[in-house]
C-alpha cells in the first residue's frame, strides 16, 4: 500500500473508522475514500456495487458496523443480526469482485466462547457456545470471518480478519442505552460528580475482568498489519493485560475527579466472566500497544467533556 493508493475507510464516522482515518492520514495517506451513511447504505447491494464499480478503491478498511452494548443487544437482536450481515457481506464481496487488492475485516472479541480458557487464543474460535447477551452481534461478526477465509479459499481474495478487544477513545458512543462499558461509566461518572451524587450504581458484580485498548492503537495495528500481514487466519489485537469493571470505574472516577462510592447491582448480568485475548501472534509480528489505559482513559474523559454539548443533544 503506498501513498497515493485508493484507500476506502468504510465506518469513518464511527470511534474506530475516525481513528483510522486520522492514522492514514498522519502516515501520508491522502487518497481516502469517504462516504457517510446518508451517502451509502452499506445495507444496499446496489448502491455498494455502484460505489465500488465507479471509485475503484484499491484497499479496504471494513470498519462499519452496528454496534452497542448488553441493552442493545438484548433489545434489538434482528437488528444486529441482519444489519451486520447486510454491511459485511455486501461490502466483502463488492470488494472481491471489482478488483480491491486487500480487504481487512474488523471482528470483535465477542466472537469466542463465553468460558473460553483465558488468554483466548485464535484457535478457540468456534469451540464453544458463545455469550447470549450480544451471540447476534458475534454470530454475524463469524459470518464476516468465514466470508472472508472462504473468499481466500476459492478466489485468492487477500481479505484479513483482526479480532480487536473492547475499544475506548474520542470519538465514543456516550449513550448509556447503547454505549459499552468504558464510555457508559466515563458518562455516569462524570454526571454523579456535576450532580454532586454520593455514588454510583453500576451493572452487575464489577467483578468480571475486561481488556481496554485505545482506540488509536488499534488504527495503528490496522495499518500495520495491512502492510504487512497476508494470511486468512484471524489475528487477535489487544493489549494483553486486564482490569475487572470495579477497577475501571475507580480509574475513571480518579481521573474525573469523583469522590463518590460505587454500588452494585448484582440483579443486572455480568456477561462474560473474563475476556483477555492472546496477543503473542501480533507481538511476534513487531507490534505492541503503546498507550496505558489510565492515560487513554484520561484523553476520552477530556474529549468527552470538550463535546458534552454534542452529546447532550443525541443522548
Amino acid at each position: 500500500m503506498e501513498s497515493g493508493s485508493r484507500i476506502y475507510v468504510a465506518g469513518h464516522g464511527g470511534l474506530v473508522g475516525a481513528a483510522l482515518v486520522r492514522h492514514l492520514r498522519a502516515h501520508g495517506f491522502e487518497n481516502l475514500l469517504l462516504r457517510t451513511r446518508r451517502e451509502l447504505d452499506l445495507r444496499r447491494k446496489a448502491d455498494v456495487d455502484a460505489f465500488f464499480s465507479t471509485e475503484q478503491p484499491e484497499f479496504v478498511f471494513l470498519a462499519a458496523a452496528k454496534v452497542g452494548g448488553i441493552l442493545a443487544n438484548s433489545q434489538h437482536p434482528a437488528d444486529f443480526i441482519y444489519d451486520n450481515l447486510a454491511i459485511q457481506t455486501n461490502v466483502i464481496e463488492a470488494a472481491r469482485r471489482f478488483g480491491a487488492a486487500k480487504l481487512l475485516f474488523l471482528g470483535s472479541s465477542c466472537i469466542y466462547p463465553k468460558f473460553a480458557p483465558q488468554p483466548i487464543k485464535e484457535e478457540y474460535l468456534l469451540s464453544g457456545p458463545l455469550e447470549p447477551t450480544n451471540e447476534w452481534y458475534a454470530i454475524a461478526k463469524i459470518a464476516g470471518i468465514k466470508l472472508c477465509q472462504a473468499s481466500w479459499i476459492q478466489y485468492g481474495f487477500r481479505a484479513i480478519s483482526l479480532m480487536p478487544t473492547n475499544l475506548y477513545g474520542p470519538g465514543d458512543n456516550y449513550n448509556l442505552e447503547t454505549s459499552h462499558v468504558a464510555p457508559a461509566l466515563i458518562r455516569k461518572i462524570h454526571d454523579a460528580r456535576e450532580k454532586g451524587r454520593e455514588e454510583v450504581v453500576l451493572w452487575g458484580t464489577g467483578t468480571p475482568r475486561r481488556e481496554f485498548l485505545y482506540v488509536d492503537d488499534l488504527a495503528s495495528a490496522a495499518l500495520f498489519l495491512m502492510q504487512r500481514y497476508d494470511r486468512p487466519e484471524i489475528i487477535n489485537v489487544g493489549a494483553g493485560e486486564d482490569v475487572t469493571i470495579a477497577d475501571l470505574a475507580r480509574t475513571i472516577a480518579e481521573v474525573a475527579g469523583y469522590r463518590g462510592s460505587f454500588v452494585f447491582d448484582t440483579s443486572k448480568p455480568d456477561g462474560t466472566p473474563r475476556k483477555l485475548l492472546d496477543v503473542s501472534r501480533l507481538r511476534a509480528l513487531g507490534w505492541r500497544h503503546s498507550i496505558p489505559l489510565k492515560e487513554g482513559l484520561r484523553n476520552s474523559y477530556e474529549w468527552f467533556v470538550e463535546h458534552r454539548r454534542e452529546h447532550d443533544l443525541v443522548c
